[in-house]
């Protein structure tokens, strides 16, 4: 840039250098998502054409910024998780949060037609975003643990709410009088006993929301290991977790993905944290079967 007598005007940006050796976390948020959800005729209490879409843009942010670790999702949010010894834009806080939002909602727009078909976009979709530092592993950790217990209250409230809305002709006002007070034990209650279902057999990605991480797997046909994004759908808040995907807080190298037997019995893969074993692992990633966060969103 060259030098003027105008270039004083600088000294007024603020200077918004990350700590070093913290955990970089990104969340971004729909905005009145609720309203986007019903005008473009979203499925209530999940779309699962909406939770993929979500996390198709997610990794497109992850395949641009190799330093994402990990990635979460859950309804109109997603959260990218950066090594905590990235350098990325010198670790400016404006820099990463703005080129991560801009390109997680350009994304979006981009692949709408592959998830939504003929259902056109009426008007642009808004992301909020924010940075927050995590010192500790044990603070990233109890962070990913507050996003998905948001799921699990959020979902599980809304299952039960749509049913009587869906299923029973219930108003909003009259669902949200009959759910007042209840607690978890109640509402499985409910669903099983008026609607026949039992929550815990609903999907995963609609239970736990959706997990991101980079492994590597083996590209047919020549079989040469490269690193896909691959989708989980699984509990973070114990620590089986963490001890399946080491390299994460351990900042490790890439980890071999092998997928779970296809001759196992299906009680046994259902019960498995990880997706699928895909025959193309790329084409499969592509596909990200996701999960729904505060539906009352939408």
């Amino acid at each position: 840039m060259a030098k003027s007598k105008y270039e004083y005007v600088k000294n007024f940006e603020l200077d918004d250098t990350c700590l070093p050796n913290c955990w970089i976390v990104i969340r971004i948020d729909g905005r009145s998502f609720q309203r986007f959800a019903d005008i473009h005729g979203y499925v209530k209490p999940n779309d699962i054409r909406g939770l993929n879409l979500m996390s198709r843009a997610a990794t497109c942010v992850m395949d641009e910024f190799r330093d994402i670790c990990l990635g979460y999702g859950q309804s109109d949010e997603f959260t990218f998780v950066f090594r905590k010894d990235t350098n990325l834009f010198n670790r400016r806080a404006s820099k990463l949060m703005s080129t991560v939002n801009s390109l997680f909602a350009s994304s979006f727009v981009f692949n709408w037609n592959s998830y939504f078909g003929p259902i056109r976009l009426q008007y642009p979709p808004c992301f909020d975003a924010r940075v927050v530092l995590y010192p500790t592993d044990k603070n990233l950790r109890d962070y990913l643990s507050w996003r998905q217990a948001d799921v699990h209250i959020n979902n599980l409230y809304n299952t039960a709410f749509w049913s009587l809305v869906l299923k029973k002709g219930f108003t909003n006002a009259q669902a949200e009088e009959r759910l007042k007070g209840t607690v978890a034990s109640d509402k499985n209650e409910l669903l099983f006993s008026e609607f026949g279902l039992n929550y815990n057999n609903e999907p995963a990605v609609y239970r736990k929301g959706t997990i991101l991480i980079r492994k590597l797997c083996k590209q047919p046909p020549e079989g040469k290991l490269r690193p896909i994004i691959l989708p989980f759908f699984t509990d973070m808040i114990g620590d089986s977790f963490w001890k399946e995907h080491p390299e994460i807080l351990g900042l490790k190298s890439l980890a071999i993905y092998h997928p779970p037997s296809e001759d196992l019995p299906n009680e046994t893969n259902k019960k498995s944290s990880s997706p699928p074993a895909p025959k193309n692992p790329k084409h499969e990633a592509e596909k990200l079967q996701t999960g729904h966060k505060r539906q009352k969103k939408v």
